[in-house]
């Protein structure tokens, strides 16, 4: 090595620093563009882009990272990135999902394409971390490039700041990232193949964008609730009107700041006392309020409308929800006078000033929404193909599974979520069928609402992109290849039935654009089908569900020949709850919503899955006469006929 060479390497070290310091997206791109410029690095080599740059930053800084790297990288799942080594990808969107799940591809050993549209990392909002994303975020480094990540009992960081440290992460394992550019669709392959062979690519704006060339075997929506993949059906799950307000005030750091404690989340029904106090003397009234402390401080809280109104926070009262939180219906300095209140009351006004922090639109940083409806995607991938080309399509993050934020599953959900597609990526490159890898990802999928802190496995030691390693007690063939025909799109397959030609059922509307069954109108339904059963008297979708009696209840209703209802011991949980599953499977094609032995050993089941599990048996039977002994005689007659 020459002396030039020499010279070179040592300032690498500075170079690496200022690449793992950078505060911001564009700097980030900077420093990483001086650093490959500098260390002759091609950052399109994604195959062997991250062990060159390990092997010329050698500082002992630089180690500690790669030691962390390398030990991720030792999974077996990934055969040292080899898994995926002819498979391209392409991400959409550059969120901590996005970002998230680009890592995993590229250790599996893919060639990764991130396209963002903008080129900000300017979101302040706070993200609560569950106990395993805190470990999953170390293992790559997260303290290398944030010291205070998660210091002491904080367990909660700012969407920008987790941006950068997994936007870092992606660009040292060869992700290829473009940012400001808008991703507008998919474009299928041309009909005439003979001249060139050319696959799935996508339009872009600019329109010229190089990237416009680029062919690629899987494609991945991870944009927000406004996913702009095609193919995917919502359900929509209202609850009661719920308005949230999100302030960041500036964090300056002081030591009087240091002091005041944090709020992990205070709710009405825990504490009525402060929420009172907070009533008569300012006058707002709250459901609850969360306070973190992060670059700002960030407080999160739910408004009742008539304090809002009262306070001259929304103008005038509507009905639709739309309307009544529409920009012409708010008054933004009563909402920021508002958020000011609420956010001193809360922390006993210790904080010396309340300044709001200035958002991407040079505004104060506050915001009002609506969260009554949340959305879920009715499945979590596809298949397309054409003219002999395969397409993988899948979703992630808010695009697949809306976070409810009193919870804190966002984050959470979301890197589970990544987990799991990576592992249906890695199926889909050893050339799995593509029935078999949809109906896997779909019983995994199934979970995904229902998990929280208390119900994964607990050694994160342990995690991998193996589903098995995460999730207790799983089934990965709840649903069966021939449950997904629909969700692989050719032309040959468009026309193929997904009813058993044996059997006479109404299949689940699958074509409906979303779902818009209510939490209340389902279980007013469900309350009649059930009216005068022993030991059933539904008064909510979760506890009264916990027997099993319900769920035989709504089947012996209109199927009294698959359950002998009379027989069943309400004692016998689990027993009860899998019969139900077993016959709602086999004879109208509905996927478990888990097993009876699960649901006999929590606590109670989650109601979002709940609703969605029971809104099938809504779509199946409203509507369907019920059924007497003689009818039931005629139509297996019929069916006999029809078989026969």
């Amino acid at each position: 090595m020459g002396e030039n060479d020499d010279e070179k390497y040592s300032q690498a070290g500075q170079i690496f620093e200022n690449f793992v310091q950078a505060t911001t997206c564009k700097g980030t791109i900077q420093a990483f563009n001086i650093l490959t410029r500098q260390l002759e690095l091609d950052p399109l080599d994604c195959k062997n882009f991250y062990s060159k740059l390990k092997s010329r930053v050698t500082t002992w800084k630089a180690k500690a990272l790669w030691n962390k790297l390398d030990k991720r990288a030792s999974h077996k799942e990934y055969k040292r990135g080899k898994c995926c080594m002819n498979t391209k990808c392409l991400i959409i969107g550059g969120g901590p999902c996005g970002l998230r799940t680009a890592i995993e591809l590229a250790f599996l050993g893919a060639k990764v394409v991130v396209v963002e549209k903008r080129d900000t990392f300017s979101r302040n909002n706070v993200l609560h971390l569950w106990p395993f994303t805190i470990h999953d975020l170390r293992g790559l480094g997260a303290k290398k490039f944030y010291g205070k990540f998660c210091a002491g009992s904080i367990d909660h960081i700012s969407i920008r700041q987790l941006q950068l440290i997994l936007f870092k992460v992606a660009l040292m394992l060869g992700v290829e990232i473009h940012v400001n550019l808008e991703f507008v669709k998919v474009l299928e392959p041309p009909e005439d193949q003979e001249n060139q062979k050319i696959g799935w690519r996508a339009e872009f704006l600019p329109v010229d964008h190089p990237l416009s060339e680029y062919e690629f075997d899987v494609i991945i929506g991870a944009d927000g609730r406004r996913n702009t993949l095609e193919g995917f059906r919502r359900k929509e799950f209202r609850g009661k009107l719920a308005i949230a307000i999100t302030a960041n005030f500036i964090n300056r750091n002081t030591t009087a700041e240091a002091k005041v404690e944090e709020i992990s989340g205070v709710a009405f029904i825990f504490n009525q006392k402060f929420f009172q106090d907070l009533k008569e003397e300012t006058g707002i009234d709250l459901e609850n309020i969360v306070y973190y402390k992060d670059s700002t401080h960030y407080f999160v809280m739910t408004a009742k409308k008539q304090s809002l109104l009262d306070k001259g926070v929304i103008i005038n009262d509507y009905i639709d929800t739309e309307l009544l939180l529409c920009g012409e219906n708010v008054n933004q300095s009563n909402l920021l006078s508002y958020a000011r209140e609420a956010a001193d009351f809360a922390t006993n006004y210790q904080l010396p000033s309340l300044d709001f922090a200035i958002n991407h639109y040079g505004q104060p940083d506050v915001a009002m929404f609506d969260f009554t409806s949340m959305y879920a995607s009715e499945n979590a991938a596809l298949v397309r193909e054409r003219h002999r080309h395969q397409l993988l399509v899948a979703l992630v993050g808010d695009s697949l599974l809306e976070p409810f934020w009193p919870m804190g599953t966002g984050c959470a959900r979301g890197f589970l979520a990544a987990f799991d597609t990576a592992w249906m990526v890695r199926s889909w490159a050893q050339g799995k069928p593509p029935l078999e890898i949809l109906a896997e990802r779909e019983s995994i999928y199934r979970l995904l609402p229902q998990t929280t802190p208390e119900n994964i496995n607990k050694n994160f030691d342990q995690y991998t992109i193996d589903p098995g390693t995460r999730y207790p007690n799983l089934n990965s063939s709840c649903v069966r290849p021939h449950q997904v025909k629909q969700l692989y799109v050719t032309n040959e397959l468009q026309q193929c039935s997904l009813e058993r030609a044996s059997s006479i059922r109404r299949s689940v509307n699958l074509s409906r654009r979303e779902s818009d069954i209510r939490p209340n109108k389902l279980l007013t339904w469900c309350q009649k089908q059930t009216e005068g059963y022993r030991n059933v008297n539904i008064t909510d979708l979760t506890t009264s569900w916990k027997s099993g009696l319900a769920l035989c209840a709504i089947i012996h209703r209109f199927r009294p020949d698959l359950i002998d209802f009379d027989a069943l011991n309400e004692e016998d949980i689990v027993k009860n709850n899998q019969l139900g599953f077993d016959v709602a499977e086999r004879e109208f094609g509905i996927p478990p919503l888990t097993t009876g032995k699960e649901v006999g050993s929590a606590e109670e089941p989650d109601k979002l899955s709940m609703v969605m599990y029971l809104s099938k048996f809504y779509e199946l039977f409203r509507g369907t006469p019920l059924r007497t002994g003689d009818c039931l005689c005629h139509v297996c007659s019929l069916i006999f006929l029809f078989v026969c």
